[in-house]
């Protein structure tokens, strides 16, 4: 069981990729980039990876951070799919 009281299938730390999806527009990849490093410091920016939709309306960014606990992983979740940027967070 984690400190919240549920179990989760996740061993921490773990490698665990997060995919961000959002209109493309000049600031989203900083934004988003900028979000990660707050709950993941150590996440290395070259290692984003972008690839925009087949029309180019949107970008989709993939971060794949070391996650370290549930609550980390929670709290990532709930900042990026509250930022107006982002539509979806996988």
């Amino acid at each position: 069981m984690t400190e919240e009281g549920r179990t989760t299938l996740l061993e921490f730390p773990c490698e665990f990729p997060i995919k961000i999806m959002g209109a493309r527009v000049d600031d989203f990849a900083q934004t988003v980039l900028e979000v990660v490093l707050r709950h993941a410091p150590d996440f290395d920016a070259a290692a984003m990876q972008m690839r925009p939709s087949s029309k180019g309306n949107y970008l989709s960014i993939t971060c794949t951070v070391n996650a370290t606990s549930q609550a980390q992983l929670d709290a990532l979740y709930v900042e990026l799919s509250s930022h107006p940027l982002v539509k979806v967070v996988l």
